[in-house]
């Protein structure tokens, strides 16, 4: 998943580059047959590398060899970018703006209801016909996971890789606690009777469910918005934005029996580093129960390249689904909650060759290329099929696949999204530091009524 950045509005970017639209370049013409054009922000020897030879080398000769094959002369040229990621959507947003660009685009998933909303980008179906919903991926890609491409309800584009929020847990210090070592909580409060557990243990720190500013965007998608999930509630629905609901009280309340009963360090989420100490003391083995995504298991504790690495991860170290507050109260009456991120492709509306452009983006997000996008690492794929298969030699991420994927949920995709998150993020933080959690309800409230243009567009 990409590193959380603030996004600017791309009404508000597009506005402030017009006069660089030269820079714009629409699908390139060829003298025969027909040119389709594949634009991503990676490129060959510099960001995201891997994912621009895998087009160059593998996407773009495997699809025209196949058209070719039909009777049809088509030719694909990449453009690639290695810029920071406002700059691609900058450039992206005016290309769209101007109907120009490339025919099949990389975008971050949190970007797509931003840009339907300006009208840069179309339900698929729209633009590469009926070919699309008769695709055969659909049925690889879980609903929930879906989800990362769909806003109002249609489908605008097709997940790439994505991830998944789980419970991570030291099985060695829930032995000295006297709980199981395969632990699957049920509820809010048998998390909080593991951690009354384990603060019995000398030198632990029971839960660390991230919280504050200073953990930025991790606050939100590792610890508020899964927890709220549990509630039955999200944080945008029906074209309004949750306020002071009692899902986000529940939820305020929830970090504050954490951190006022001593089952957290509320200094751990005040300090720049914070989150990368939670890392560094779960490996330690000094935190009992820790929030977070995939990211951790493969890239943080990883025993040979991790940031903090366990060399004893495999036995040591459990994971569980993230409970609803109690069962059944989780969104669409889920038992287990999740949250993801991730990247989509998109079909460029003014394609000139729009059922060509659909049908280089499905070879892209087809079993066989997902694979190869791989080259060899085990990484949670959009697809069933492709995970059942590169993830059989791990247990952690073919639990993501399997029981994770199917209950998740994900951000809005909507330019204010970035600061209702750090609203949601000052709110934990008010608990954490003793406000009272109707302060802290009241304050978030106010402050999201501020962004998004007044209390007739947000919730109770």
């Amino acid at each position: 998943m990409r590193p959380f950045c603030r996004p600017v509005p791309i009404a508000a970017l597009a506005a402030a580059v017009l006069a660089l639209s030269s820079c714009g370049s629409g699908t390139p013409a060829e003298d025969r047959g027909t040119t389709l054009t594949i634009t991503a922000n990676a490129i060959p020897g510099g960001k995201n590398a891997a994912g621009a030879e895998w087009i160059k080398q593998w996407v773009i000769p495997r699809f025209e060899a196949a058209q070719k094959a039909a009777g049809r002369d088509v030719h694909v040229l990449f453009q690639p970018n290695g810029v920071d990621d406002e700059q691609y959507k900058t450039k992206i947003a005016l290309d769209l703006k101007s109907k120009t660009g490339a025919d099949v685009i990389d975008l971050d998933g949190i970007w797509v209801g931003e840009f339907a909303q300006a009208g840069y980008i179309k339900p698929l179906a729209e633009v590469g016909g009926a070919a699309v919903e008769a695709w055969e991926g659909w049925k690889q890609i879980p609903q929930a996971v879906q989800g990362l491409g769909i806003f109002d309800g249609r489908k605008y584009a097709l997940p790439q890789g994505t991830d998944g929020r789980v419970l991570y847990y030291n099985k060695r210090l829930f032995r000295q606690a006297g709980l199981p070592e395969t632990w699957q909580p049920k509820s809010w409060q048998e998390i909080l009777d593991a951690g009354t557990a384990l603060k019995k243990i000398p030198g632990v720190t029971p839960i660390q469910i991230n919280a504050g500013t200073a953990m930025g965007e991790a606050t939100t998608m590792q610890g508020a918005l899964p927890l709220l999930a549990g509630t039955g509630t999200e944080i945008y629905s029906g074209g309004k934005w949750t306020g002071s609901s009692q899902g986000v009280k529940d939820v305020l309340e929830f970090y504050r029996r954490i951190y006022a009963g001593g089952l957290g360090d509320p200094k751990l989420q005040q300090e720049a580093k914070g989150r990368d100490k939670s890392f560094a003391e779960f490996a330690d083995g000094r935190i009992g129960i820790l929030a977070e995504g995939d990211y951790f298991w493969r890239a943080v504790i990883e025993p040979k390249v991790g940031v903090a690495p366990m060399a004893d991860r495999d036995q040591t170290v459990g994971y569980a689904r993230i409970p609803a507050r109690q069962p059944g109260a989780g969104i669409r009456g889920q038992d287990f909650v999740s949250m993801s991120g991730g990247a989509v492709r998109v079909l460029n509306p003014f394609s000139r060759h729009p059922r060509q452009a659909w049908e280089l983006l499905s070879f892209m997000h087809s079993a066989e290329a997902v694979k190869a996008e791989l080259a060899g690492a085990a990484r949670v794929t959009s697809r069933s099929d492709v995970n059942a298969e590169v993830l059989a030699g791990d247990p952690m991420l073919r639990f993501i696949s399997e029981e994770v994927l199917p209950i998740t949920t994900y951000r809005p995709g909507l330019a204010v999204y970035p600061q209702v998150s750090v609203a949601l993020q000052e709110a934990t933080a008010g608990v954490v530091s003793g406000k009272t959690v109707d302060e802290a309800a009241a304050a978030y409230r106010a402050a999201v009524e501020g962004l998004v243009g007044g209390p007739a567009n947000v919730t109770n």
